[in-house]
This record gives structure tokens, C-alpha cells and sequence, in this order.
């Protein structure tokens, strides 16, 4: 671990925040009128996911986190967890379910995340920002129904999501789904 003084902490820096990491998402200096300048940091704790503002002193030194990414393929899930593969050296991980969260809704074969990892743990698994998914079900869509503001459900194929599709969707129909939002974003390219 290494400390940096505060001034060079920036978006996407990794903290050591009383022992856990944290990504800074946002970093303003402020200089009051009386007084000394400081660091507002707005942080994300990458094990729980919770955000929360920091403050920091002008010139005080903060603790870098020892947090890797490495770039993997999604290859099954088991009893275990979810396996992974790391496309440098096709080592294979398994993440645990809690590690994975609400995120294997999304998760289809051969997919490829990102993985975060601190101290070798996994911590964190992200998607990519939209993924393609075909509809496995969901009532018919009705002749002349073109109104996209109408939204209904739809059960995905693959991991049995469910999802708000616009009305004139139909079984079959290839979606793009948001996520980090888990909204609809559009019909996919055929």
C-alpha cells in the first residue's frame, strides 16, 4: 500500500478507507473564505456497494488500495459460485454468489466482465454497460399496438429475467437491456 497526498486523488482513484477499498467517483476542492482548503470525495465502497461524501484535509496523505482488474469471460455456474476465466492466462475463478449479487440476471455464456480484485478476493463483477437478450415469453403483442410509452413484462431466455418491454415486442424478439438500470434500451440489430 502506498500513500499519495490528496491533491492527486482523482475519479476512479482506489482508497483504502478503514480497511476496505473504495473508488472515488467524484473529487471537488473547495476553498473557503476563512479557514483551510480541503477534498470533498464522493466514494463508492466496492465490497458493499454503498456511497458516501468523505472529507479530506489539504495536504493530508491518503492510502492507495492494492485493487486489480482483469478482463474475464463468464463460463458457468455451480453450486460453488460463477466461473470465470482470466483471457491472459486462462486461469479459471469462481465468484461467489454474494460477489455476483442481482447481476447473474444478466450474466449469459461466454460473456466478458470485468473482475475486480483485492488482496486475489474477487470483490466486484461488472457488466458490460448493455447486453443482448432474446425474449422467452411474454403476451402477444396485438396488431396495430405501437405505442412504445406501453410497457409489459417479458421473461428473457437464458437466465429467466424478467424485464419492462415495450407492448409491440413479441417471443423471439432480440433486446437491448440496460444493466445497471435493468430497463429496456431498444430492439436489437438483426
Amino acid at each position: 500500500m502506498t500513500s499519495i497526498p490528496i491533491a492527486d486523488v482523482s475519479k476512479g482513484t482506489k482508497l483504502l478507507i478503514d480497511g476496505q477499498p473504495w473508488l472515488v467517483l467524484e473529487v471537488n476542492f473547495v476553498k473557503p473564505g476563512k479557514g483551510n482548503a480541503f477534498y470533498k470525495c464522493r466514494v463508492k465502497n466496492l465490497i458493499t456497494g454503498n456511497v458516501l461524501d468523505k472529507t479530506f484535509r489539504g495536504g493530508e496523505k491518503v492510502e492507495t488500495a492494492d485493487v486489480t482488474d482483469v478482463e474475464v469471460t463468464f463460463l458457468y455456474s455451480d453450486a460453488n459460485g460463477f466461473v470465470f476465466m482470466n483471457q491472459k492466462d486462462y486461469e479459471q475463478v469462481t465468484v461467489p454468489a454474494r460477489v455476483v449479487g442481482d447481476d447473474k440476471d444478466f450474466l449469459l455464456e461466454n460473456m466478458e466482465c470485468a473482475l475486480t480484485l483485492w488482496n486475489g478476493e474477487p470483490i466486484q463483477v461488472r457488466l458490460p454497460n448493455t447486453v443482448t437478450m432474446e425474449i422467452e415469453y411474454t403476451e402477444p403483442a396485438v396488431k396495430g399496438d405501437t405505442q412504445s410509452r406501453v410497457m409489459k413484462p417479458a421473461r428473457m431466455k437464458g437466465t429467466g429475467v424478467t424485464i419492462q418491454v415495450p407492448i409491440f415486442c413479441g417471443i423471439g424478439d432480440k433486446v437491448q437491456i440496460n444493466t445497471e438500470t435493468r430497463e429496456f434500451r431498444g430492439r436489437a440489430e438483426k
